[in-house]
């Protein structure tokens, strides 16, 4: 089987920000740099061959790139207001103190990710990771929290955008619901080996922060 290059590039970037996350900004980009390189010598765009090509093909995606960064911004925006919420201190004495307050920490972000989109779910699930465990995250749960992310929205028409646009376009919601037993399986399997991997790495919090205040909404 061919593997275009393009995903050998893709994969290395999405490797360096698992191993290097402190550089995950200066690592995206240059991933980004690396396959418009790429393409611009040896593949091509869509358009063509060169760096007009690459201006018409940016200017007939436009829109979905706008689209794209108003959405993540948004999801940013979620996640800060959740956190200055004050919610996420007070998790410590509604989760359990060993490592299956982590299990339950990644079920909250499958059933998140069932009514919201996988990449907001995500977000929210390290937000309260961070705070359970004083940050002290190791990347294994880090990958648990987007897969769980991803798993729960797998059988939603809400849980991502994807299945979302599907639904719009006049896709019964019962058609996707069956991939639930695949990604519920999956959780099953690893989302315990998550969790212990992460209480060997940080215990959770025993009880809320010291400094926690009072609920702010």
């Amino acid at each position: 089987m061919n593997v275009p290059f393009e995903f050998v590039l893709f994969g290395l970037t999405l490797l360096g920000i698992a191993v290097f996350h402190k550089r995950a900004l200066s690592i995206t980009l240059s991933g980004l740099a690396a396959i418009i390189l790429y393409e611009a010598a040896f593949t091509g765009f869509p358009t063509g061959t060169g760096l007009r090509a690459l201006g018409e093909h940016l200017a007939h995606e436009w829109v979905i790139v706008a689209n794209l960064l108003l959405l993540l911004i948004g999801f940013e925006l979620l996640a800060s207001q959740f956190e200055r919420s004050n919610v996420p201190d007070h998790l410590p004495r509604l989760l359990p103190d060993d490592w299956t307050g982590g299990l339950a920490l990644l079920a909250v972000v499958f059933v998140l990710s069932a009514l919201l989109d996988n990449i907001a779910s995500a977000v929210l699930g390290g937000v309260m990771a961070r705070h359970v465990y004083r940050g002290k995250v190791c990347v294994g749960f880090l990958a648990a929290i987007v897969a769980s992310a991803n798993a729960g929205g797998a059988g939603s028409v809400i849980g991502d955008t994807t299945t979302t646009i599907m639904w719009l376009k006049g896709i019964s919601p019962l058609t996707v619901l069956p991939a639930f037993v695949g990604s519920a399986v999956a959780f099953a399997i690893l989302a315990p080996v998550a969790a212990r991997m992460q209480h060997r790495h940080q215990p959770i919090l025993a009880d809320d922060l010291p400094d926690a205040g009072a609920l702010q909404w």
